[in-house]
C-alpha cells in the first residue's frame, strides 16, 4: 500500500496547523534542502508546450529518496471555470523504487511557492520591510500575502490585478482571516501599489512577455519577488531592470532560469546568483540598504521534493493514514501474472469459459 494525500488530507492538515504556520514550516524544510544542495540530482523541468499552456515534469533526487512533480499551466482555464495550474508528485525511496507517497500538490504548489518566495525574501529584502505592493491578485495571491505577513512582518499590502474582481476576491479572503496589524489597500494601477513599497511581488498568469513592472517604477532599496514568469516566452519584468547596476538577481536553479525566468531576456552571460549560494555564505543576498534586490523565481523541483516529504512526515503521524493500493503485494515476485490468474472473474476462469465452447464442439464432432 502506498500512503495518499488528496484534497480532503491537505485540508485538514493546513486546517490543523493553520496555513502560516504550515508555510513557515515548509519554508524550514525547504531551507534545510537547499542547505544540501550539493547531494542532489538536478536538472530543468521537462516541458511539453502547447498554444494554451504548458505540462511539466519535474524529477528530482538526493540518492535516499526521488520524486516528481506533473503539473500543468494553462492560463485561459479561468475562463472556463478551471484552475490555471494543477498538480500532482510522487515521493519515492530510491533503494527499491517504490513510491512511498502520492499526493496532490495543487494546493501544496501554492503553499511552496508561498513558503519560497517568503524564505528567499528574508535573505534578500531589507529587515525593516513593511509594505508590499502585490501585483496579480488570482489563486496564488492569498498564500504571498500570508507568507510574508507571518514570516517577514508586512503590514501594509498594496493590491492591484487587471481584473477586479480578483483583486476584490482576495480583499474580502484577507478580511476574513483576519490577519492581525495588516492594512489591505486596493490600486487602480500597478505604479500606484509599487510607490513607497519595500517589497514587490509579481504572481501574474498570462503566457507572454509582459511588462508589469517598468524602470521608473523601482527606487533604491526594493526587494523584487518576480514569481509569475516561469515559461519561455513568459516574464513581467522589463529588461532594463535587470540592468541596473545597482541590481542583485538571485535565482533558483541557474540553468532552468536562463530558459524560463526573467533572465531569459539577457544574454548568456548575464551574472546570477544561485540562492543555495546565500544560504551557503559563498555569496550575499543583499549587499547594502540600498541595493535592488530580485528573485526570480520559476519554482524547482527541489521544492517539490521538500513539500512531498514534509507532507509524508505529516502523513506518518496521523492514524489512520489513507493509503491506496497502487504497487501489487505478492508472495511470489515472479508470479505477477498470478495476481490477474487469482483474482475472482480473473483471466484463468476468462480463458476457461473461451475454451469450453470449443471444446464442446470438438467433442460433438
Amino acid at each position: 500500500m502506498v500512503d495518499y494525500i488528496g484534497i480532503a488530507n491537505i485540508q485538514k492538515m493546513v486546517g490543523a496547523m493553520g496555513p502560516a504556520v504550515f508555510i513557515e514550516g515548509l519554508a524550514a524544510e525547504i531551507e534545510a534542502d537547499y542547505r544540501r544542495w550539493g547531494e542532489f540530482d538536478k536538472s530543468a523541468r521537462h516541458a511539453i508546450h502547447s498554444p494554451v499552456g504548458v505540462i511539466e515534469l519535474m524529477p528530482t533526487s538526493d540518492g535516499q529518496m526521488y520524486s516528481f512533480k506533473y503539473v500543468n499551466g494553462h492560463p485561459k482555464n479561468t475562463a472556463l471555470g478551471l484552475l490555471t495550474v494543477t498538480a500532482f508528485g510522487v515521493l519515492a525511496d530510491v533503494k527499491t523504487g517504490y513510491p512511498l507517497l502520492l499526493s496532490e500538490l495543487t494546493v501544496t504548489t501554492a503553499l511552496r511557492t508561498a513558503a519560497m518566495s517568503a524564505l528567499a525574501a528574508r535573505w534578500m529584502a531589507r529587515p525593516d520591510s513593511r509594505v508590499m505592493a502585490l501585483i496579480g491578485n488570482g489563486a496564488q495571491s492569498e498564500f504571498q500575502a500570508i507568507a510574508f505577513h507571518h514570516m517577514l512582518g508586512i503590514r501594509e499590502i498594496r493590491l492591484h490585478d487587471v481584473d477586479r474582481k480578483a483583486t476584490d476576491k482576495l480583499a474580502r479572503n484577507l478580511h476574513e482571516l483576519g490577519l492581525r496589524d495588516l492594512q489591505v489597500r486596493l490600486c487602480k494601477s500597478a505604479a500606484e501599489a509599487v510607490q513607497g513599497a519595500d517589497i514587490v511581488t509579481t504572481v501574474t498568469a498570462d503566457k507572454r512577455n509582459a511588462i508589469i513592472l517598468t524602470p521608473e517604477m523601482i527606487a533604491p532599496g526594493m526587494h523584487l519577488n518576480a514569481v509569475g514568469g516561469d515559461c519561455p516566452g513568459k516574464t513581467e519584468l522589463h529588461a532594463d531592470i535587470l540592468r541596473r547596476t545597482d541590481a542583485r538577481v538571485i535565482v533558483e536553479y541557474e540553468p532552468q532560469s536562463r530558459i524560463e525566468g526573467e533572465i531569459q531576456q539577457m544574454p548568456a552571460d548575464f551574472a546570477v546568483t544561485e540562492f543555495s549560494q546565500v544560504l551557503s555564505g559563498a555569496a550575499a543576498g543583499r549587499a547594502s540598504p540600498a541595493e535592488v534586490t530580485i528573485f526570480d523565481s520559476v519554482g524547482f523541483a527541489l521544492e517539490d521534493y521538500s513539500a512531498l516529504r514534509y507532507l509524508y512526515k505529516l502523513q506518518q503521524a496521523q492514524s489512520p493514514r489513507q493509503e491506496i493500493d497502487l504497487i501489487p503485494d505478492l508472495d511470489n515476485p515472479k508470479n505477477l501474472f498470478g495476481l490477474l490468474a487469482a483474482a475472482p472473474g480473473g483471466v484463468t476462469q476468462a480463458a476457461q469459459a473461451m475454451v469450453k465452447p470449443f471444446a464442446a464442439e470438438l467433442t460433438s464432432t
